[in-house]
């Protein structure tokens, strides 16, 4: 009967226990003598998108503006990472492995801050809001008191057909008493507006304007923009020299502006990541960047995969800034608490 128990106990522990395990697979790991031999194509992918991240300024433009299509949907790179990772796991391959950490830790240092962190604060003594409608946009009205919503001290339209500017007018009156539209831009405030007049960016038509706003904390240069669309052609790469051409008179305009406070609202069609709009953010802050919650991607409207819409400030502390809710329009608006 002893026997018989020793026997049946001895049985129970037969499995393989973890220990041995862990021991059988380390074994596996140093006899694969070409676990550091594969996978160096994907280690020397991963060092390419780590130069990518690093050196994206210094990728030129002159073929097919690639540096500044590359910087537009500079984020979207770290999805490489993933993909990198399972196809290593899958060859067994700790170079490829091992190399991951450079792009991982560039992508960190340059986007970690966005994506992590919530740098939002409270107060403020101003609210702003922009928002491209669409100039094909069915609903005028209700996008407008969409916006509205947000409760905005100013809020600035770009995209608006001369055929419905008397609808945004309406819908708007009763929450903001002054207004002002020049061209295809208009800007609606609960505070005066004064010495309204367009900006010239190059185009032959208005497409962006400035006016004085007067808070209850002094007055605020506020400027409206909608810079040139660009587009990505198969033969002549990311077409946005107009945009450019653009960027830089409206960076010059903003330069020369006397009052120290300055608001910037508008769709820019680029990211502040963007080489060719140094011209203006060279010389004024994101409120996304300040004090946003993530991305704050705002086109297209359906999937977000960029912030082409901007509120930048300069001589002015950002407190806030997220995006709104959809509208009818193909961008989603956005918004922005300041403290003068």
């Amino acid at each position: 009967m002893v026997q018989a128990y020793r026997a049946d106990t001895d049985d129970v522990g037969t499995g393989p226990r973890p220990g041995s395990r862990f021991r059988a697979l380390r074994h596996r790991l140093a006899s694969d003598r070409g676990i550091w031999r594969r996978g160096i194509l994907l280690a020397l992918c991963s060092v390419l998108l780590t130069v990518v991240l690093v050196l994206h300024s210094d990728i030129p433009n002159a073929i097919g503006n690639l540096g500044s299509l590359i910087e537009t949907f500079l984020p979207w790179f770290g999805l490489l990472v993933p993909v990198l990772l399972v196809l290593g796991l899958v060859r067994r391959s700790a170079t490829a492995l091992i190399a991951l950490v450079l792009p991982v830790a560039v992508w960190l240092n340059l986007f970690g801050g966005l994506l992590f962190a919530d740098k939002s604060g409270t107060g403020g003594d101003l609210t702003v809001a922009t928002h491209n409608v669409n100039a094909g946009n069915p609903d005028p009205a209700g996008t407008a008191q969409q916006v509205a919503g947000s409760n905005a001290d100013v809020v600035a339209l770009q995209e608006l057909p001369s055929g419905k500017v008397a609808a945004y007018e309406d819908a708007l009156a009763d929450r903001y008493p002054h207004h002002s539209v020049q061209g295809t831009v208009g800007l609606w405030s609960k505070y005066p507006v004064t010495d309204s007049s367009p900006v010239d960016i190059k185009l032959g038509w208005t497409r962006a304007m400035r006016a004085t706003v007067t808070t209850p904390e002094g007055p605020v240069k506020v400027y409206v923009a909608h810079l040139p669309s660009v587009r990505v052609k198969l033969n002549a790469g990311f077409t946005a020299n107009q945009r450019d051409d653009s960027a830089d008179a409206l960076g010059e305009a903003i330069s020369d502006e006397p009052l120290e406070r300055v608001v910037l609202l508008g769709d820019l069609n680029g990211t502040m990541n963007d080489r060719s709009l140094n011209a203006v953010t060279a010389q004024m802050r994101s409120t996304q960047g300040a004090a946003g919650d993530g991305f704050g991607f705002s086109w297209p409207a359906g999937f977000p995969m960029a912030r082409i819409d901007q509120i930048m400030v300069r001589g002015i502390e950002p407190l806030a800034s997220w995006t709104l809710p959809a509208t009818d329009s193909d961008h989603l608006p956005i918004a922005a608490r300041v403290e003068l």
